[in-house]
């Protein structure tokens, strides 16, 4: 505009403000700057709308189903005008609807911002990190992060767990309080399982569990949940687990690798980052801790023990799957802690093993060492044994059981590999399968003889330790220094 009143030739002042000649003669006729150009509301149409006549229609669909898309509508009309219609026509049938729908569809839900008081309540909730890609000693990590919340100042904590079990829900909140050492009024949950069931004679009110309400009696929490279906009144821990695994995610790329050595080394990194952003939050969580009560309970122990009998094939049967057991306990009643992440199988009032614990149902866990003496003595039963794929503890030795197989008959063979097996038993299984892999270089049949001569005869021995003796005079003496200062 200042080029055109210096001089008033349209070509050079386009070349000036650095614009095509066509769009500055635009805004040299339309007298608006292009900032004021952009916000004004056009109202006309530029061309006839193609529904004007099947309009009244659209709406008594619309309002007799307003969750219709214009997708369906769509595909109605040209069903019954095809010569009417075109695919490219539907953009223009979807802003009509999206208009009707703002200006005289039915009234929308609207959510109403809560305020937080501090100390008031802290909120929890479950998500997967699979896509974090973590691997725990190279192998990949399914699992999921207990995530709790206090709505006040947001301070965070999380725990790994495998699924929404109670078992879970419990290590996760208490973890929580005992890293804050204070207790809030109310824990608010959303409706999963583990702390709520379906009321006989509803479809959607729900009751809590009878341990949950337990856990939460034994802290002097008030149990709260969401309404179903309604996750946004957990939103606070909600919209926090997206930011957390995004949080997660860029300190992954930074440590450079997503390895670690173990479940509990991983979750202890998890803290130090919820730490890192928690310390962002100390002046409202200062005003958290002041409006809660001091943590004065024990902590709960975050398993369920039960009783289970050991069946004829030295397996037990745990939340619908089966693990194998030693078969000196076959016939016999054990008890069964179920955490989270493992079971702890105990046998008067000893711990016999420990194993994780199967995700879902209808899995199962077995281990040779635990049926590998019977096998031996009844080779005939390991062709059609159902757990037979478990007896292959490695890829060396599947393959050494597939070289049997090619020189040897299919009862010879199992015989030989059993034999093999029954010697990673007794021995150690790196020892017969280091064995193993010089023999499959050589190009030797892997005989149980030929393994024998280099395998060691016995497993290596523990030495016993001495006991630890804490002398308690050095505490004594400690104190009394503290009050001589």
């Amino acid at each position: 505009m200042e080029e055109m009143a210096k001089h008033g030739e349209i070509g050079r002042a386009a070349m000036r403000a650095g614009m095509d000649r066509k769009t500055a003669r635009k805004y040299a006729k339309g007298g608006d700057l292009p900032s004021q150009a952009r916000g004004r509301l056009r109202t006309w149409r530029t061309r006839p709308d193609p529904f004007e006549e099947d309009w009244p229609e659209v709406v008594r669909m619309l309002e007799t189903e307003p969750t219709l898309e214009a997708q369906t509508i769509f595909e109605s009309l040209r069903e019954r005008h095809p010569d009417r219609y075109q695919d490219g026509q539907l953009r223009t049938l979807q802003r009509r609807i999206k208009q009707w729908r703002a200006t005289a569809g039915p009234p929308k839900e609207v959510f109403f911002p809560q305020e937080h008081r501090p100390g008031e309540a802290i909120q929890t909730d479950f998500t997967w990190a699979n896509l974090l890609g973590v691997t725990i000693g190279g192998e990949p990590f399914r699992h999921m992060l207990c995530h709790s919340v206090l709505p006040y100042s947001n301070w965070e904590s999380v725990t790994v767990c495998l699924s929404e079990s109670m078992e879970a829900l419990k290590r996760g909140v208490q973890t929580a309080l005992f890293r804050l050492g204070c207790c809030p009024v109310f824990h608010q949950t959303d409706n999963s399982t583990a702390a709520t069931h379906h009321q006989l004679g509803t479809s959607t009110q729900r009751r809590f569990n009878a341990d949950y309400e337990a856990f939460c009696e034994h802290f002097g929490l008030k149990p709260r949940t969401t309404a179903v279906g309604a996750k946004e009144q957990n939103g606070d821990v909600e919209s926090l687990n997206g930011s957390l695994k995004r949080r997660l995610e860029q300190r992954l790329l930074l440590r450079g690798h997503r390895d670690f050595e173990s479940a509990e080394a991983y979750e202890a990194w998890l803290w130090e980052m919820c730490q890192r952003a928690n310390r962002g939050r100390s002046k409202r969580t200062a005003e958290e801790v002041a409006a809660m009560r001091p943590l004065v309970v024990e902590r709960l122990v975050d398993w369920k023990e039960i009783q289970v009998s050991v069946s004829s094939a030295s397996t037990i049967r745990v939340k619908n799957n089966t693990y194998s057991v030693p078969s000196q306990l076959r016939g016999e009643t054990v008890q069964v802690r179920i955490h989270d992440r493992r079971l702890e199988v105990f046998y008067g009032g000893q711990r016999q093993l420990e194993m994780e614990r199967l995700r879902g149902e209808g899995h199962h866990w077995i281990h040779y060492r635990h049926v590998i003496d019977s096998l031996v003595r009844k080779p005939g039963a390991f062709a059609r044994y159902r757990f037979r794929e478990e007896m292959f503890p490695t890829l060396v030795f599947r393959r050494a059981y597939d070289r049997l197989r090619e020189a040897l008959s299919e009862r010879r063979a199992d015989l030989e590999y059993l034999r093999l097996l029954d010697l990673a038993a007794k021995t150690t299984e790196t020892a017969v399968e280091a064995s193993l892999e010089a023999l499959d270089r050589t190009e030797e049949l892997p005989l149980a003889e030929r393994i024998r001569a280099s395998a060691p005869e016995e497993p290596p021995e523990i030495p016993p330790l001495a006991p630890i003796e804490v002398d308690l005079g050095a505490f004594d003496e400690l104190l009394m220094e503290g009050m001589k200062g």
